[in-house]
């Protein structure tokens, strides 16, 4: 493994996780502020209330209670996301794209039964999957398809873009695909590619995958350095408006390309 000097990462530009948490997020935000993006169901909330284009919120699991009733809360449903609010590294969420006799069918093609289903929510809202262990909410959602533009790219999975808002303005960008490792979540900490993106056209710049440049996506073999997202100008449009609906100077937002909105 080589190492490098942390004096020579800031001398090219390198922005470190301490840095950013030190300089940028705990200097430009109110504390107060934290858990309107800490906890996905008052993000969606917010976001809805704002306009912004999300998910639709499907049902919400709070106790074990509920939990004994879900096959009647799922069975007019083909395709859902499972995902704790409170999550962090892509931890605890179940990606459903379809149902089979036998069970639900995963985006990996496994299938998985409603005591399976039953067992990962209780696992959520005790907060095994949660920051801190806290207990949690189970979210429910639809599942967005992903454009053409990303099949070659990305493994039975929706991309998403991650866009980084400093003080309204959109400053970095990247292009998350999933793979078979990541189990079709766009997550790297699972195994996911991250494709860094110029800011002013949506052009891929460099890919890594396990903090290792890649050039071609592992699953699909297909090259990274011709991604080229669509519609640009608008997903910046929709970052910033990001920014605007929890009046936070730096925050992360997903954006997913779907084939439907």
């Amino acid at each position: 493994m080589n190492w490098i000097r942390p004096s020579t990462l800031r001398r090219i530009g390198v922005l470190g996780m301490n840095r950013r948490n030190v300089a940028y997020i705990s200097r430009y935000n109110d504390r107060s502020n934290y858990p309107l993006v800490d906890n996905k169901l008052k993000t969606k909330i917010i976001a809805e209330k704002m306009g912004l284009r999300v998910p639709e919120l499907l049902h919400t699991i709070t106790t074990q209670h509920e939990i004994e009733d879900v096959a009647r809360v799922l069975e007019n449903l083909n395709s859902f996301v499972i995902k704790p609010a409170q999550g962090s590294g892509g931890k605890g969420i179940l990606v459903i794209k379809g149902r089979k006799p036998e069970g639900y069918v995963k985006s990996s093609g496994d299938i998985v039964s409603v005591n399976d289903v039953k067992r990962h929510l209780t696992n959520t809202i005790s907060g095994l999957h949660s920051l801190g262990g806290r207990p949690d909410v189970a979210i429910i959602e639809s599942l967005v398809e992903t454009t053409d533009t990303f099949e070659a790219v990305s493994f039975e999975g929706v991309p998403d873009i991650r866009l980084i808002v400093f003080k309204g303005f959109p400053v970095m960008g990247m292009l998350r695909l999933a793979t078979r490792e990541s189990d079709g979540k766009a997550n790297l900490h699972q195994g996911a590619v991250g494709v860094g993106l110029d800011i002013g056209s949506g052009r891929a710049i460099a890919a890594v995958q396990h903090n290792r440049l890649v050039e071609r996506h592992p699953d699909t073999n297909a090259a990274l350095s011709n991604v080229q997202v669509p519609n640009w100008p608008d997903l910046l449009y929709l970052a910033a408006s990001c920014f605007e609906a929890t009046r936070l100077g730096y925050l992360g937002c997903d954006i997913v390309i779907d084939r439907h909105r």
